[in-house]
């Protein structure tokens, strides 16, 4: 049975055109504009993940390595490795290792590459050492530079520290969704407020040179208390940084200490390793990591992670 519509007195069969007498679409051409939609939102939705891709990051100050004692590096040194590989960051930055130290690491990590200079210049010194998973990630460019008032002169110190501290920057290319951001690493003096304040002072002037809008990622041992120091504030606020720690919708251990003397990790307040984000950042989740289950401790610095999404 044939069914239709009655339109101003006349009678029109249902699928019939009028007006201005516009042919019908064709089969052949439904599908193509049908496919075509599909391909866009499945696209689309692809894009949209990648973009929203996590990156999970960690800074650990792996403490140089010395040949005897209680805890030597011989003695730590598995238990480092198996942190990382328990936590399976995308990146991290470590804080005081020797060349040899990373070797190892090198050795044991064979899905990381990393960075890294010693701050006496070449291979002697601690390193402020990246690690990246080279699959994941590009490196486009990379510097290292000192905290003093010659921060081009190789092994320079000043503003009362005796120990050379210096900053390793890599700018990165996620080669899921080709997107760029900035990965530092530093190590900031452990006796002089002078020195951390300026230090503070010095890398917010040479992240504003950079004229960037792009992701910054800055981790270190800052040998400062979150929330609790001059070098914090220049950072977080003249800096523009954020402290995971703030930002972050999930906060695991939060209320624990990041420096153990090699004795049980205490609780309070005394967060002197962070990971501050700069930038279009999101953080879903941030923890300082605890040593629980090891005998022999593998550091004197609890790691800090933080999983990020680039906007």
């Amino acid at each position: 049975m044939t069914t239709g519509q009655r339109l101003d007195g006349a009678f029109q069969l249902a699928g019939t055109v009028t007006g201005d007498k516009t042919p019908h679409m064709t089969l052949p051409t439904r599908c193509l504009r049908i496919l075509t939609a599909v391909f866009l939102f499945v696209t689309s939705f692809v894009q949209q993940a990648q973009a929203a891709e996590p990156i999970s990051v960690m800074t650990f100050n792996i403490r140089y390595a010395s040949a005897f004692g209680a805890n030597s590096w011989p003695k730590r040194r598995a238990g480092v490795v198996q942190v990382i590989r328990e936590q399976k960051p995308d990146l991290f930055g470590t804080q005081e290792g020797l060349h040899h130290q990373l070797l190892f690491m090198d050795k044991e990590l064979p899905k990381y590459a990393w960075i890294g200079l010693g701050r006496e210049g070449g291979k002697r010194g601690e390193f402020m050492a990246v690690f990246y998973r080279p699959e994941r990630f590009k490196p486009l460019a990379h510097k290292h530079f000192w905290l003093s008032d010659t921060p081009e002169v190789v092994g320079s110190a000043s503003w009362g520290n005796t120990v050379k501290r210096m900053v390793t920057w890599i700018r990165f290319l996620d080669k899921n969704n080709e997107r760029e951001f900035y990965f530092w690493n530093t190590h900031f003096d452990h006796q002089s407020q002078p020195s951390r304040e300026k230090s503070a002072l010095l890398i917010n002037h040479r992240i504003a040179a950079l004229q960037t809008k792009l992701p910054v990622i800055l981790v270190g041992d800052f040998n400062a208390v979150a929330k609790a120091n001059r070098a914090y504030d220049t950072l977080t606020t003249t800096g523009g940084f954020k402290d995971t720690f703030v930002s972050a919708k999930e906060k695991e251990n939060a209320n624990w200490n990041t420096f153990n003397s090699f004795r049980k990790t205490k609780k309070g307040k005394r967060r002197i390793d962070w990971i501050l984000t700069k930038g279009p950042v999101k953080v879903d989740r941030t923890s300082i990591v605890l040593f629980e289950k090891f005998k022999q401790l593998p550091s004197d610095h609890q790691p800090v992670t933080a999983r990020l999404r680039l906007e």
